[in-house]
């Protein structure tokens, strides 16, 4: 028997850091994302071999993890051996977080979004893992509690700077206004008309610069600016939760064209948080395509390299999609998904999981 998970990535439109529990600790936070069809996958398989009894397979318990990413393999005779030391830290996290008492496993882990993309493919994973080792571990939870697990393990077990929106909209799916306050989140659906859901996937570009960024850096330069209390800092992240606000209006009422305008306001507050949000690069693609039909844009998650995300005027996405790629991006061809946290389960063996 093998069980599986998939969680989708995100694209954050509008209110990003706000949801930063150092900053949520003074200030309510906004934020507007949605959940897109790349996917985190997990794969666990309990440990099983010839001639093993049933008592023998309980009283195994050893660990394989497999990372198709980073083709990174570790094993441990048992979950208390696996030790911190950078190599995929989140997976052995999860695991010793989630304390599995069904003996031994083979877990395999694969992320189809590109390394450093900053649409939250370590949440992504992280919720993922949480649910197939729920699943195994046989605990069944609410969206919110995997959303907080996986949370947790990246921000208290492994001191990972960020906030939650990665994590509540890898777990619930679809379009959503979120509220964080300290440590309090609350959710709301967006229930977009069906035409604009068409009109909107139909005119975003999205691209993958082909440079990951750091986004643990990039956090730390504007943590280290908000303690400063940097006037430009702190007045750019009150706009962004205003910005939020009106691009849940302009969803709701289907004025994709103020969403697209409210798309840049978002990325000019986002580069006066920090110089390191940008770069030349980046500058480069905003003016080629907005020269070429796009009416509004922003860079995806931290900034700083990883993925950018472009709303085209009607019928000038295929032109912001060919000067983009001229420039030489990666086009990321993508639909909204409604799902969130999936698991399932499928027959076959540990034998199955080729490294």
């Amino acid at each position: 028997m093998l069980i599986r998970s998939r969680a989708p990535v995100r694209i954050d439109f509008a209110g990003g850091w706000t949801d930063v529990a150092l900053f949520t600790e003074e200030s309510k936070g906004l934020v507007v994302n949605a959940t897109i069809n790349v996917y985190s996958y997990a794969t666990v398989a309990p440990k099983r071999g010839p001639g093993r009894g049933q008592l023998e397979r309980e009283l195994d318990r050893s660990v394989s993890i497999y990372s198709a990413d980073f083709d990174s393999f570790v094993e441990a005779e048992d979950i208390r051996r696996l030790e911190y030391d950078g190599n995929i830290d989140l997976v052995k996290a999860a695991i010793r977080h989630m304390q599995i008492e069904q003996g031994g496993f083979d877990l395999i882990t694969q992320s189809v979004a590109p390394p450093g993309s900053g649409l939250g493919t370590s949440a992504a994973m992280g919720v993922a893992l949480v649910g197939v080792l729920g699943r195994f571990n046989k605990r069944t939870l609410l969206p919110y509690e995997y959303a907080e697990l996986a949370s947790s393990i990246e921000r208290k077990e492994l001191d990972i700077l960020g906030g939650k929106q990665d994590h509540y909209a890898s777990a619930i799916g679809g379009i959503n206004f979120m509220e964080f306050e300290g440590e309090k989140v609350r959710t709301s659906k967006l229930w977009v008309d069906p035409d604009t859901l068409c009109e909107l996937e139909k005119n975003l570009v999205l691209c993958y610069t082909g440079k990951s960024r750091l986004s643990g850096d990039i956090h730390q330069n504007v943590v280290n600016a908000y303690k400063s209390r940097d006037a430009q800092t702190l007045d750019a992240l009150r706009s962004l939760k205003q910005i939020a606000d009106e691009m849940k209006v302009a969803l709701l009422q289907a004025d994709l064209k103020t969403f697209g305008q409210l798309l840049s306001e978002n990325w000019e507050n986002q580069k006066k948080l920090h110089p390191s949000v940008t770069n030349p690069q980046i500058d480069a693609l905003f003016d080629t395509a907005l020269a070429n039909g796009a009416l509004g844009g922003k860079a995806c998650g931290a900034g700083g390299g990883g993925c950018v995300l472009f709303y085209c005027a009607p019928d000038q996405e295929h032109r912001v999609r060919r000067v983009l790629q001229e420039s030489g991006v990666h086009i990321l061809d993508f639909n909204f998904d409604f799902d969130g946290l999936r698991m399932w389960q499928v027959t076959g063996d540990a034998s199955e999981i080729e490294r």
